[in-house]
């Protein structure tokens, strides 16, 4: 016969049973901006405390009150308003959506994937796979913008420009205008499933997807719009260098560096749009800092719109 000790710790809610998991504790723990391994040392006082008492079964509630205990004594305030913060989001069923733009090699899509690993969201697209589908769908001679790179996209340009226009960012506008058609039914669906979402690539320009009926449906969920950049233009350059070797060359590097001046070009446009829009930006010099300074603007962006709707009420 097994002894209690020995016998797994049941989740109990609504008369419904899963088996607790410390790991997936620090997955939500870590939302709360607690670096991996401290939320993975709550986890395990949390089990730990857990193990200590007769009953196997514990209530979804009881756990709350545990992990707050030993976030209050471990972590500090901050991180314990913050787990109730999250939870509270939670049972409001409203979907997070981060949305990351920026140039060519600035880091966006390694930085997309430690947020979405630091709030335990599952899902992440890219604006090039969007592209890259619409391109299977409609002919270069129907649709040209879609059918180049973001820093070339001014070979699609089909009408004679003045002077006053750069080709290189009119066919980018172009191109990000297309490819926001199938941004804006990406986020959609995620809305319309209550799914939290990570959405990162050059095409995420603010102000751009700010049509009527996206500004509608943004309502519903918690829309966190940011750029990411490099200001240093060697580092820029560099990020190219290391993500060739990182890829065993299979990044076009020659290619990348041709179009360097274009794609500082494209960021100047995207920081200048980020500025009029008062969109986040962030010098990604760091990509751990870069995480935590996405993670505490989240955290601002819940607690004014918690006080705007609070105020409306």
């Amino acid at each position: 016969m097994s002894r209690p000790g020995n016998l797994p710790i049941q989740l109990v809610s609504e008369g419904n049973k899963v088996p607790f998991s410390k790991g997936l504790l620090a997955t939500t723990l870590t939302a709360t901006g607690l670096p991996p391994e401290r939320a993975f040392a709550v986890a395990m006082d949390v089990e730990w405390q857990l193990l200590q008492e007769q009953d196997r079964e514990v209530s979804v509630e009881r756990l709350r009150e545990m992990v707050e205990l030993v976030l209050a004594q471990n972590a500090g305030q901050r991180y314990l308003q913050r787990y109730r913060t999250w939870n509270r989001l939670a049972r409001e069923d409203r979907p997070v959506i981060v949305l990351i733009g920026g140039a060519t090699g600035v880091g966006k899509s390694t930085i997309a994937a430690r947020v979405a690993s630091r709030l335990g969201v599952v899902r992440i697209i890219s604006t090039d796979s969007i592209r890259e589908v619409m391109r299977a769908f409609f002919s270069e001679s129907l649709m040209p913008a879609i059918h180049y790179s973001s820093y070339d996209a001014d070979r699609a340009v089909r009408i004679p420009l003045g002077s006053d226009f750069d080709s290189h960012i009119v066919g980018f506008m172009g191109q990000v205008e297309m490819v926001n058609v199938g941004v804006l039914a990406v986020l959609d669906r995620a809305i319309k499933e209550h799914t939290s979402l990570v959405v990162e690539g050059v095409h995420i320009v603010p102000g751009m997807l700010a049509t009527a009926g996206a500004r509608e449906r943004m309502e519903e969920a918690l829309f966190l719009p940011m750029v990411v950049s490099v200001s240093d233009p060697n580092l820029h350059r560099s990020h190219f260098i290391v993500r060739e070797q990182e890829t065993s060359g299979q990044r076009a590097l020659a290619r990348y560096l041709k179009g360097f001046e274009e794609i500082r070009k494209i960021q100047d446009f995207v920081l200048g749009q980020a500025e009029t829009e008062g969109t986040l930006v962030v010098d990604n010099v760091s990509i751990d800092d870069t995480v935590g300074t996405v993670v505490d603007a989240l955290y601002d962006l819940i607690e004014e719109t918690e006080e705007r709707n609070s105020g409306a009420d």
